[in-house]
């Protein structure tokens, strides 16, 4: 189309000198097409994928921390990557780990949660609380307690309660006893 309506000024007007400069763009053009084609195809390619990006499912509500006035459930904090919230949960012992006795002491409990498949280790501080004596792999235990998440799961802490009495403090639950 627009060659020929092009030709035809350029024949009516006996201006042949137009006619050749549009001869030479439309020469032009037919090398620079195919690479336009492409840019624009890389472009819109782009954008569909950054446009992916921000369809992501939300995440869950915010989690509250504090005196744990809201106390979430471990998977929602996990998928949330939360930092020092209150959850609770339950868990399969996938590890008893050697205490860590740097500071005050800590039984450390690997656990593995249900609905994540992602692992949490559990410090239980032993200098507040009863260790749990009878604890054994592939047993399930119930607790409350303070998240952090971290790139391999997160760690739980505050399965004790408050010795200054300033918040309610967690737990840890098994064989039918709270250890607090």
């Amino acid at each position: 189309m627009f060659l020929s309506v092009f030709t035809i000024f350029a024949v009516f007007f006996n201006n042949f000198t137009i006619f050749q400069y549009q001869q030479e763009f439309l020469k032009i053009m037919k090398f620079k097409k195919p690479l336009l084609l492409a840019i624009i195809a890389v472009v819109f390619a782009l954008a569909n994928i950054v446009n992916k990006d921000d369809q992501k499912p939300p995440a869950p509500p915010a989690i509250s921390s504090g005196q744990h006035s809201e106390t979430q459930s471990i998977a929602a904090a996990i998928h949330s990557h939360a930092h020092k919230v209150w959850v609770r949960g339950e868990g399969k012992v996938v590890a008893l780990l050697a205490d860590d006795t740097q500071g005050a002491r800590h039984q450390r409990i690997l656990v593995e949660i249900p609905k994540t498949r992602q692992t949490v280790l559990i410090a239980h501080n032993i200098d507040i609380a009863p260790r749990i004596d009878r604890l054994k792999k592939g047993e399930t235990i119930s607790f409350t307690g303070e998240y952090i998440w971290n790139d391999k799961g997160g760690v739980l802490h505050w399965t004790h309660h408050d010795p200054q009495g300033r918040k309610k403090g967690g737990w840890i639950e098994v064989h039918g006893r709270r250890y607090q």
